[in-house]
């Protein structure tokens, strides 16, 4: 695969932070990733001079831009192609959320992927302005790195030269690092959020 043959070192990445969608309405657009999909409003940087409104759950953000009168958004398209561009949501219960599109009368299709007998559940529909989402459990799919890149989170940390430390010590140090760098992301985040406000 030509794709492979420059491999380059990883970057210092921790995790995604934000997507950004330009909005024919951004308040119908925030209505709709809040009653859907269970995202909450924001403070936004006042220094901002254009409509548009942050949201923020599941430990992602989502910036809403209202469209400048010149700009032209497509039509939101009537049918519903998986092999559109889409952002994913990863679920615990693919059932709940059908529910949640037919009680709200909601256009969706599903979709089912298959590899090595592991199946993941696959629910895509869009958003007011035509922006694919997907909702999966597609975690049921092992993550099987093509290059040299590990897929994983940094263990600098930890003294994995030390041989005497033990496999499952070291499972737990890496969640433990885990957990502690996504407690320090939300402590950040919340911290950057008072000052805003202030």
């Amino acid at each position: 695969m030509g794709i492979m043959k420059d491999v380059k070192p990883c970057l210092p990445l921790l995790s995604l932070n934000h997507i950004s969608f330009v909005c024919k309405s951004v308040v119908e657009s925030a209505k709709f990733y809040t009653d859907v999909l269970g995202f909450v409003l924001i403070k936004r940087p006042s220094s901002f001079k254009f409509e548009g409104a942050w949201l923020f759950n599941y430990g992602i953000g989502i910036h809403l831009l209202q469209a400048s009168p010149t700009t032209v958004l497509g039509e939101k398209p009537l049918d519903i192609n998986p092999k559109d561009n889409h952002i994913s949501f990863q679920s615990t219960n693919i059932e709940v959320v059908k529910q949640r599109l037919e009680d709200m009368k909601m256009k969706y299709v599903t979709a089912l992927v298959e590899e090595g007998g592991i199946q993941v559940d696959q629910l895509f529909f869009h958003d007011p302005d035509g922006y694919m989402i997907e909702i999966c459990n597609c975690d049921n799919l092992p993550v099987l790195p093509l290059s040299a890149c590990p897929i994983k989170k940094s263990t600098s940390h930890l003294d994995i030269n030390n041989k005497s430390m033990s496999r499952q010590s070291l499972t737990g140090a890496k969640a433990l690092h885990t957990a502690e760098m996504e407690t320090r992301m939300m402590e950040r985040f919340t911290m950057d959020m008072i000052n805003i406000t202030i």
